[in-house]
C-alpha cells in the first residue's frame, strides 16, 4: 500500500557543506568574512574541492528541507519534493533526507546544472562565511511532482525561496490544486522579504486564492503588505488563512480572522545561532496542526522547536523534542 503522509513539503534541495576554517583559507579563496554571496557552477565546484581537505559536514539542507526533517524528528510521517542532479552531491542529499526519515522519491537531473550546494565556512571566532549555488533546484518544475504523494499527504507546505521561476510557481499552483481537490491543506513560508519583495503580487494571489496557513516573520509580511505591522496583522485578518507570523524574542502572533493568539517565546539560557528558527518553528507548529490541535497549542509547540534550535549552531534539532 502506498504511504501516507502528514507533511509533504516542497522547495530547494541544497547541500549544507560545513567546514571550520582559517582567515588564511578565506584569503587564499576570496571568500568574503560573514557574508552570504551566491556563486556560479564553476566557483561552487573550486570551493567544494578546497574545502575537502578541511574535512567538512554534509548535511541535506534548504529552508524547507530543514522544516520537513524537523517534522520527522518530532514524529511525523514526511516526504520532500526538491530536484537535484545526478553527482556525488546529489545522492548525499537523497541519501539525507532518507536517513532523517523523510521520503525523497524525485528522479535526480541528468543534465542541466549540478546539484545546489551552500558551502559554509566557519572560523574559529564563530564567523559562518557563506557561498551559495542554487544549481539544480532552480529547475524544479511541474515535472518534478509527485501528484499520487500529493494526495495522500493531509498538507503540503511550499517554500518561498522556490518560488523565483515561472515554471515553479506554476508548480506550486499545481500541487496546492491537487491538494485541495483531495481535501487537504496547503501551508507558506514567505521565506526571505528580499523574496518578497521580487514576488508580492504572485504571493499575494497564491496566499488568496491557494493557502490555509501562512508562515512569516515581522519583516515578511510587512514587506508583504507595504504597511506597518500593526496594519499587516488587520489585512491578515480579513483573509480565510491561519497566519503565524513570528516575532523573534516578541515569540509569534496567530491570526485567524478575530481569532488571535499571542505566543511568548520560549526563553533559553544562551542563543547560539538563529539559524533555522523560522523553519523549525514551522515545523512544530505543522506537526501540531496535522494532528488537529488548536491554534495556541500549535504555536506553542513552534516556539519550543525554535527555541532548541537557536540553542546550538545548525538549522535542525540536535536532539529530538518531546511535545504535549
Amino acid at each position: 500500500m502506498s504511504q501516507h503522509y502528514d507533511i509533504l513539503g516542497i522547495g530547494n534541495a541544497i547541500m549544507d557543506v560545513i567546514a571550520s576554517v582559517d582567515d588564511q583559507f578565506l584569503g587564499d579563496h576570496d571568500i568574503a568574512k560573514g557574508g552570504m554571496t551566491l556563486i556560479d557552477e564553476n566557483r561552487a565546484i573550486a570551493l567544494t574541492k578546497a574545502v575537502a581537505s578541511a574535512n567538512p559536514t554534509e548535511i541535506a539542507g534548504g529552508s524547507g528541507a530543514n522544516t520537513i526533517v524537523g517534522a520527522a524528528m518530532l514524529g511525523a510521517k514526511t516526504a520532500y519534493l526538491g530536484l537535484v542532479y545526478n553527482d556525488r552531491m546529489g545522492n548525499r542529499f537523497i541519501d539525507g533526507l532518507e536517513d532523517a526519515g523523510v521520503s525523497y522519491n524525485v528522479p535526480p537531473a541528468d543534465r542541466g546544472l549540478a546539484t545546489a550546494r551552500c558551502l559554509i565556512m566557519v572560523t574559529a571566532d564563530g564567523e559562518r562565511s557563506m557561498n551559495t549555488f542554487l544549481g539544480a533546484s532552480t529547475d524544479f518544475s511541474s515535472a518534478q511532482l509527485d501528484s499520487g504523494a500529493i494526495k495522500r499527504s493531509k498538507l503540503i507546505y511550499l517554500e518561498g525561496y522556490l518560488f523565483d521561476t515561472d515554471k515553479a510557481k506554476a508548480a506550486f499552483v499545481k500541487a496546492a490544486e491537487i491538494a485541495k481537490a483531495e481535501g487537504h491543506k496547503v501551508a507558506l513560508t514567505l521565506s526571505d522579504s528580499f523574496c518578497v519583495d521580487r514576488h508580492r503580487g504572485s504571493f499575494k494571489h497564491l496566499i488568496e486564492h491557494h493557502v490555509d496557513v501562512l508562515f512569516a516573520n515581522e519583516a515578511e509580511i510587512i514587506s508583504l503588505y507595504e504597511t506597518d505591522f500593526d496594519n499587516a496583522i488587520k489585512t491578515l485578518a480579513t483573509l480565510d488563512v491561519i497566519a503565524a507570523v513570528t516575532r523573534s524574542e516578541k515569540g509569534s502572533i496567530i491570526v485567524n480572522g478575530r481569532d488571535q493568539h499571542v505566543v511568548d517565546a520560549v526563553a533559553i539560557d544562551k542563543v547560539v545561532d538563529t539559524t533555522g528558527a523560522g523553519d523549525q518553528y514551522a515545523a512544530g507548529f505543522l506537526v501540531g496542526y496535522s494532528q488537529g490541535k488548536d491554534l495556541a497549542t500549535c504555536g506553542q509547540w513552534g516556539s519550543i522547536c525554535a527555541a532548541e534550535v537557536i540553542s546550538h549552531f545548525g538549522a535542525r534539532p540536535a536532539s529530538f523534542v518531546t511535545l504535549s
